[in-house]
């Protein structure tokens, strides 16, 4: 496998990608703990991934320890809320007018023995024959998945649809009636698959006790996901950023831009704001100010 070097604009943005390593592959960002290039650029061996170009030489994301068939599982996208969002082929069954299966391929998806799992609330299954359409959810904590497609008579509906077809789809990108069901096999249409990870399958207590790995830095604190194995990292309030990076969550001015208070004069502090009452008022001026307070009355002869 060929890993190459692809050259990004320079960004005056603070980088979520581990200091000196590459942040993108291709227009893939790579956020830490992930890596390309370097295994010490990613957290560990579970989130170095491929960059590597495909056949028409543009760079492609993959997961090493991940596996489809059909080379259908590139990462279009990685959020550091714990999702990494695939591109990956659907099954499909064709036949002819005389019920005799033309074409076919099986789709097996497997995660691999990394921290990830198919995304339980953001897919959903489905499966089209003809005019007919079935969606259903999927487990918690699944890591494998196989689908074929075993149509019924296409005898009557031949000129509309020949194929069947199972996949997976993010629910926030499927568009069932955009679905073109007469595109199958090389130029099939892949579908956005999410992927949720945490950093290792163990409680925040565990990950604590264990100083030299734990994974959340400075001004960031341990969370649990909501598909209820394993923990991830978050910026504490009033910080933002990358939690997995030492000093990764910075301090957000809120004072910038529109005055966040109900009244009075914004003052930045480290995670947090204060608001001063005008003069001749008093209390916290993020609710409310109370008092008269003082006018100055400038006037001139």
């Amino acid at each position: 496998m060929v890993l190459s070097l692809w050259p990004v604009a320079a960004s005056t943005a603070r980088s979520a990608a581990k200091p000196g390593c590459q942040e993108k592959c291709g227009n893939v960002s790579v956020p830490y703990p992930f890596g390309i290039l370097e295994p010490s650029c990613a957290m560990n061996d579970n989130f170095f991934l491929n960059c590597t170009s495909n056949d028409e030489g543009h760079p492609e994301l993959y997961v090493a320890d991940m596996t489809t068939d059909a080379s259908s599982q590139s990462i279009s996208n990685i959020e550091l809320e714990g999702t990494v969002t695939l591109r990956i082929y659907p099954a499909f069954s064709c036949y002819n007018k005389t019920g005799i299966k033309t074409d076919s391929f099986k789709q097996s998806i497997n995660l691999g023995s990394g921290p990830f799992m198919l995304s339980d609330t953001r897919n959903i299954f489905t499966a089209t024959e003809n005019m007919w359409k079935c969606q259903i959810s999927i487990p918690k904590g699944l890591k494998s998945l196989s689908i074929e497609v075993k149509s019924a008579d296409y005898a009557s509906v031949y000129d509309f649809n020949p194929c069947g077809f199972g996949f997976l789809e993010d629910k926030r990108s499927l568009k069932i009636s955009d679905w073109p069901l007469s595109i199958y096999g090389k130029d099939a249409y892949a579908t956005d698959v999410v992927i949720e990870w945490v950093v290792e399958n163990k409680t925040c207590e565990q990950a604590k006790a264990n100083t030299s790995a734990y994974a959340c830095g400075t001004n960031a604190y341990c969370t649990y996901p909501e598909i209820d194995q394993g923990y991830r990292c978050s910026c504490n309030e009033g910080f933002e950023g990358n939690p997995y990076l030492k000093d990764g969550c910075q301090d957000i001015n809120e004072c910038e831009g529109k005055n966040p208070c109900q009244e009075g004069t914004c003052t930045n502090t480290i995670g947090d704001y204060k608001c001063q009452c005008p003069l001749g008022k008093h209390g916290d001026g993020k609710s409310r100010c109370t008092g008269a307070g003082i006018i100055t009355i400038i006037s001139g002869n």
